[in-house]
């Protein structure tokens, strides 16, 4: 069946990505409709009838965010051999994207607005999940670990995905206030020397079997 009214004459998914630009340098309420028609090409009438709303528009970029850009940390925690070296790919991979030439620093999502917000407190309360969400992926990937054996019994995963989460939120909001990639990287690498403290056991260097770590 033919689409009612005027047929669409631009690219929905180029404007998308236009505006998911727009709200990762400036956040849901810095972005005005202004900004968000000039960065998209298209006049206000044709970005309610994309997207529905600005709101509506947020959450497809969000959810684009996601997919591209933002996945990286994701990726690097799913695919590292360990769960200690899953969290220190994660923060790495983080560390770099966050700095990436061209791009706006930090997480779009965790900069894009902050919790409970009043005036727009759905947004607000929608980036809180989607932050809760990435605390719920360290967790699990620690929980695996334990489950083979690379932490001790009783160890408290729960602090631990709560202080990496922590962490990795932090170099966000620092790449924002423009710290170098080598900054944020050794963030990283300090926030790694917590682990066995943290974990409540020390594991031997990478590479070396246990019982013969390099005194």
């Amino acid at each position: 069946m033919a689409e009612r009214g005027r047929p669409r004459n631009f690219d929905r998914a180029q404007a998308l990505q236009k505006a998911m630009e727009v709200f990762w340098s400036k956040g849901y309420e810095g972005a005005s409709l202004t900004d968000l028609t000039a960065a998209m090409g298209i006049n206000s009438p044709s970005l309610y009838g994309a997207f529905g709303s600005k709101e509506d528009l947020f959450r497809e970029a969000v959810q684009l965010y996601r997919e591209t850009e933002g996945g990286s940390a994701r990726r690097a925690l799913q695919a590292a051999p360990t769960a200690r070296d899953a969290i220190q790919s994660m923060l790495l991979a983080s560390a770099e994207r966050f700095t990436a030439p061209g791009r706006p620093p930090g997480c779009m999502i965790v900069l894009g607005a902050p919790a409970g917000c009043v005036n727009h407190a759905s947004v607000g309360d929608f980036l809180g999940d989607n932050r809760r969400e990435m605390q719920s992926r360290i967790l699990a990937r620690l929980n695996a670990g334990a489950s083979q054996g690379e932490l001790p019994p009783g160890a408290d995963l729960k602090s631990l995905a709560a202080f990496y989460t922590t962490v990795l939120h932090g170099m966000s909001i620092q790449a924002r206030d423009g710290a170098s990639r080598k900054t944020l990287q050794a963030v990283a690498r300090q926030a790694m020397c917590a682990w066995d403290a943290l974990t409540g056991h020390s594991l031997p260097p990478s590479g070396v079997p246990p019982g013969r770590a390099r005194s």
